[in-house]
């Protein structure tokens, strides 16, 4: 194993595709993949924000998902891209530390950001008439902010523990992006304490979270078979899917990634498993939340006939 001065301060991220034909191919998968992403998330942000028929709370939680799948894909793919078409996979220390706080950031609104929008479907089917006073545009904004900020301050400390730490070993990280958890393998030190926050933070962010998600989908479920409108129940049924769908393809992976022990998973399944919520999640939401959903679609043709009435 190559050894490294301490003036030597690069990470190299050994990347995610073999220098094959093969590996060619993954690339150019999720190149368009990215670019999917891009087009999906800044049409749904733009639409919510053109058509007044989406200014309302559920919308409004929508459009920040899309914003933070938009940055979040953006914080990962486009080094990953750089490194595999100049053959040069290193990372400044100083990079590898802004990559991981703003993954981190991103990874923990996310979190908290599903949840609200689960808590805004409980209150409008469970309690439909408390629906204006517990889902207030205050009420939106403080949970938008909080997500931010908690996942901010959740990032922060992670990161400064992380790149304050000693580094003797190879500077090799078997991942294809600056994840926290690959960087600690190659320290010099005994990293458990660090390891049992990594546990305490998925547990906050991630385990307890879904448990609420779960349990208010499980009231919801209960109100929606008393519902009478055949009509409301399909709406209210198809609405929790979409969301339940989401929440699912976002933190399974994670979960499993974060609290279960590092020696039961291999570096390659870490690989795997991240690509689910740094690529596909980001892709797959704006395609699951349009397409299942009657007020988006509408709301885009009206945009598309406004725009072809403006042209003629």
């Amino acid at each position: 194993m190559e050894n490294y001065t301490q003036t030597s301060t690069d990470f190299t991220l050994l990347g995610l595709f073999p220098p094959t034909r093969i590996g060619l191919f993954l690339f150019i998968i999720i190149v368009l993949v990215f670019l999917m992403a891009l087009f999906g998330n800044l049409s749904m942000i733009l639409l919510i924000f053109l058509d007044p028929h989406l200014h309302t709370p559920m919308y409004f939680l929508l459009s920040q998902l899309s914003l933070i799948d938009l940055s979040y894909i953006s914080t990962i793919v486009p080094k990953m891209t750089y490194n595999f078409v100049c053959g040069n996979k290193s990372i400044s220390f100083i990079g590898c530390g802004v990559q991981s706080y703003f993954f981190l950031t991103l990874a923990g609104a996310e979190a908290l950001l599903l949840i609200s929008m689960a808590y805004d479907r409980y209150v409008a089917i469970c309690f439909p008439l408390h629906y204006p006073i517990r889902m207030s545009k205050k009420v939106c904004v403080l949970m938008i902010t909080g997500s931010w900020i908690m996942g901010s301050v959740n990032a922060c400390a992670h990161t400064v523990y992380a790149f304050h730490i000693p580094y003797c070993r190879s500077r090799n990280i078997n991942h294809f992006f600056c994840d926290v958890p690959a960087m600690l393998t190659l320290a010099c030190m005994d990293t458990w304490v660090y390891e049992y926050t990594v546990f305490v933070s998925t547990v906050l962010f991630l385990a307890f979270p879904f448990i609420g998600i779960v349990c208010s989908y499980g009231r919801v479920l209960l109100a929606i078979c008393h519902m009478q409108s055949t009509e409301g129940r399909k709406k209210a049924y198809s609405t929790c899917s979409t969301h339940l769908t989401v929440v699912t393809l976002y933190y399974a992976p994670f979960v499993y990634t974060y609290l279960c022990p590092r020696s039961f998973r291999s570096p390659t399944e870490n690989k795997v498993l991240a690509v689910f919520y740094t690529i596909l999640t980001p892709v797959l939401n704006p395609i699951i939340y349009c397409l299942r959903n009657k007020e988006v679609m509408g709301a885009l043709r009206r945009l598309i006939q406004r725009i072809s009435f403006v042209e003629m």
